[in-house]
């Protein structure tokens, strides 16, 4: 077997494998690149998803023509110290390698101009061969053109997705890129259609640079995360965290919309996704994703970029200080939101009502009557369907005037025994009562398990539960811990266990249902773990059971108590399992569904 020396073309072409993988990586190096050169706005366009062209112009400082041509030589940069201190990285760029790596696979054409040179200049590249440095026009900046996409290399081809799919790639990684740079424009074109178009924040703004970058990640997030967003801001062992976090009952069924940046450079780090993860973990149910963007900071020894070609992986000297900061700046935001729920609950109710100038038509059926559609303006056109229960009721106390001024306000009513009606200062709060319920028992678990520990309740007649054998042996394993959070169990026989005392707080809970819950939830966690590191869900599991059910009627003062409760209780704007506990409606809202405004 011979040992040879690769050809510097076919060199390029497996570099170029590592750093384009897709046209989405062309474009998030060619912006780092503009960045990195003082641009103010940056502008790309995309025909045929990135195969055809990708163009990005900036304003930044430019090249010269000599600078032009060592711009496409492999490991060549302006980026690096004088030293080449890997650990010391101060700009987005600092491989030499993308320049080069995308020549090699495509048809290039780099334009630049310095500024107050009298032209331009343009080179010309073709599969990584240099075949011309000409002058040309342009104003002072650069703008580099790639054509033919994996023409060099056609296998690479059969491997990229439609043209939407590749546009939506590399939208999102220009989108990363202005939210954590809020003073430079950007704009995407694809096939003569604007997809994206950002404009550099106001200049007042850059004096507040949290303002600034809200401005930009509500632009860019949308869905009222501007409004619904908790400022993030901590520092820790010269660790410093900021950025903005949504409210628990702003999420999402994916982690699209959590972006995470290491001095201003957007990286994709399990380890902060996994704090993430973990200081919502009290908050929202299995499959649902807060909506975060957060920014840290610390010295570039701290943390070294050279992991991957592509950039976006980080490793941190003291990884646990930093999770250890994500978690706690997040679960302290999160607790100093009080009983706040976001907006877009109240929007998505409001939207819900669609308002009809004319009756729908009511179709017969056996009992009664039925509209031709479902929104809640056509159900509300058959009021004369026959009830068959009243279905509201309303109350009113002496003092009820009084709760207005109360952020939740004064209950006025119930309906179908599961919401609470209430009336605030400017409009109406509508409570599920077994979802606010919830939240309130467990944050009153968490609070006496960590000071005196959970009271207990002696059962007057002990309850047997009868189980199958592997999930007896699984309680069996854990009564002293169980025990601890105040529920006291018993084996009875290989396949039944017997409660006899429960937490207090849960007072005439369905017994029955707790602990075949309980034992589901223990097939789930590792034998290794103590259930004190399963705070959450075991409790979680006892409030649902604990709290007041859905159906249960509620006079005046019992509802007002617990709305009190709740403005008095973190995070009961959202129940264990990440729901809205109540929806707020303002009056000026409801006034314009009825066109009095």
């Amino acid at each position: 077997m011979t040992i040879r020396i690769l050809p510097p073309a076919t060199i390029n072409r497996i570099a170029a494998g590592e750093v384009v993988e897709r046209p989405a990586s062309v474009v998030k190096e060619l912006v780092e690149n503009a960045i990195d050169a003082g641009a103010a706005r940056i502008d790309v366009i995309m025909d045929d998803g990135g195969r055809g062209l990708i163009a990005v112009s900036d304003d930044g400082h430019g090249m010269s023509p000599e600078s032009l041509d060592l711009a496409v030589t492999r490991h060549a940069t302006s980026k690096l110290a004088d030293d080449d201190d890997l650990l010391n990285i101060t700009s987005l760029g600092f491989r030499g390698e993308a320049l080069p790596s995308i020549a090699s696979v495509c048809r290039m054409r780099l334009i630049s101009r310095l500024p107050g040179a009298e032209q331009a200049w343009a080179l010309t590249i073709e599969g990584g061969d240099r075949l011309s440095l000409a002058p040309a026009a342009l104003a002072a900046g650069t703008r580099i053109e790639v054509r033919d996409l994996f023409y060099a290399t056609p296998a690479r081809l059969k491997f990229l997705k439609t043209p939407r799919t590749e546009i939506d790639y590399a939208a999102d990684a220009v989108k990363r890129l202005a939210m954590a740079y809020p003073a430079i424009a950007f704009s995407l074109t694809t096939d003569g259609r604007d997809l994206l178009r950002l404009e550099g924040v106001a200049p007042g703004l850059l004096d507040s640079p949290a303002a600034a970058r809200l401005a930009r990640l509500g632009a860019v997030m949308k869905r009222g995360f501007a409004d619904n967003a908790l400022i993030i801001e901590a520092e820790r062992d010269g660790v410093r965290l900021t950025g903005h976090a949504g409210l628990p009952t702003l999420n999402r069924g994916n982690a699209g919309a959590q972006y995470l940046f290491v001095n201003g450079r957007p990286v994709r780090d399990k380890l902060i996704h996994g704090a993430v993860r973990a200081a919502y973990a009290d908050f929202l149910a299995r499959g649902r994703h807060p909506m975060v963007a957060l920014f840290i900071e610390l010295e570039a020894h701290s943390v070294d970029v050279n992991v991957h070609p592509t950039k976006a992986e980080v490793r941190f000297r003291d990884a646990g200080t930093v999770r250890g900061l994500i978690v706690s700046a997040l679960k302290h935001a999160l607790a100093a939101a009080g009983h706040r729920a976001s907006t877009t609950v109240s929007e998505a109710a409001l939207g819900a009502m669609r308002p009809h100038l004319a009756p729908q038509p009511l179709l017969g059926s056996g009992s009664g009557y039925r509209s031709l559609n479902s929104g809640l303006s056509e159900a509300a056109m058959a009021y004369g369907a026959p009830l068959d229960a009243p279905s509201g009721r309303v109350e009113t106390a002496p003092d009820n005037e009084a709760y207005e001024a109360y952020p939740l306000g004064a209950a006025r009513g119930q309906l179908h025994a599961t919401y609470i009606i209430a009336q605030t200062a400017d409009g109406i709060v509508i409570v599920d009562q077994h979802a606010a319920h919830e939240r309130l028992v467990y944050e009153r678990m968490k609070r006496d398990l960590a000071s005196q520990g959970v009271a207990r309740q002696g059962m007057l007649i002990p309850e047997v539960v009868e189980l199958d054998e592997p999930a007896t042996a699984r309680l069996a394993t854990r009564f002293e811990e169980l025990a601890e959070l105040g529920l006291v169990i018993e084996a009875f026989g290989p396949g039944a266990v017997v409660v006899r005392e429960v937490p207090a707080l849960l007072g005439d809970c369905d017994i029955q249902g707790l602990v075949r819950d309980l034992a589901d939830d223990l097939a789930e966690y590792d034998d290794s773990l103590a259930l004190r590191e399963r705070l959450e869900e075991v409790c979680s599991t006892m409030a649902c059971h604990g709290s007041v059910r859905a159906g249960r009627i509620l006079n005046v003062t019992e509802m007002n108590a617990l709305l009190r409760e709740m403005e008095a209780t973190p995070h009961s704007g959202q129940c264990n399992h990440g729901r809205p506990t109540y929806v707020e409606l303002k009056l000026a809202d409801i006034e314009k569904l009825f066109g009095r405004r």
